[in-house]
């Protein structure tokens, strides 16, 4: 599939719990729970027809933006090499905003489940397909891994974007797995990730301290 065709699937994925939420609005509550804390728990509501546009609206903003970033990076040309997986990269992300759409309105329409937990799985096919994003790419301004290390020496960009991309594969599978078992699970996955990006800022620091 080419960018265009990725471009047209990442819409439909919006517009698919868009018009489910169209279908069901008589259903809904005038008041629509769009906020949970992180023990599962609705905290936050908005009103029926901002609760279910809002993220859809995220989306577009979100696909004209990573559609329009390889044209202005000063470094567009390398894109060419890694452009397959950052439109792949895309669906995902549009993928997972439209996946916590439909769980906003299946928890709306009263089907019972634990709201981050079911969260703690979508996170963990994103932070996944983000190590191979990583993995790939190389430099740009707006995608990746950007320190001052990375920037100046294409041999640490390499290097750490290597790293990073393993740590962020086993940050998504032992999240993904993790929410099986653990209800908390989106606590443990934010601190991993947190963890993850230090250690690759740090690991870059280190790296182009070597050359020198």
């Amino acid at each position: 599939m080419d960018s265009k065709g990725k471009m047209l699937a990442s819409l439909l994925l919006i517009v698919l719990p868009v018009i489910l939420g169209f279908l069901t609005y008589t259903q809904l509550p005038d008041q629509m729970a769009i906020h949970w804390g992180i023990n599962g728990e609705a905290n936050g509501t908005a009103d029926k027809l901002s609760g279910l546009l809002i993220v859809p609206i995220i989306s577009v903003f979100l696909l004209a933006l990573f559609a329009f970033i390889p044209r202005i990076d000063p470094l567009k040309k390398n894109y060419a090499s890694f452009r397959k997986y950052y439109d792949s990269f895309v669906i995902v992300m549009i993928g997972f905003l439209s996946y916590i759409q439909l769980l906003v309105l299946f928890w709306n329409l009263s089907v019972p489940f634990n709201f981050t937990r079911m969260m703690a799985f979508g996170f963990g096919a994103m932070f996944y397909y983000l190590g191979l994003l990583l993995e790939n790419a190389k430099p740009n301004w707006f995608v990746g891994i950007r320190t001052p290390w990375t920037l100046s020496s294409n041999k640490v960009w390499d290097k750490t974007h290597k790293m990073g991309g393993k740590l962020f594969k086993s940050v998504g599978i032992v999240t993904f797995i993790g929410a099986i078992i653990f209800e908390e699970m989106l606590i443990v996955s934010v601190a991993l990730i947190i963890a993850a990006s230090l250690a690759t800022v740090v690991y870059s620091y280190l790296e182009f301290k070597k050359l020198k």
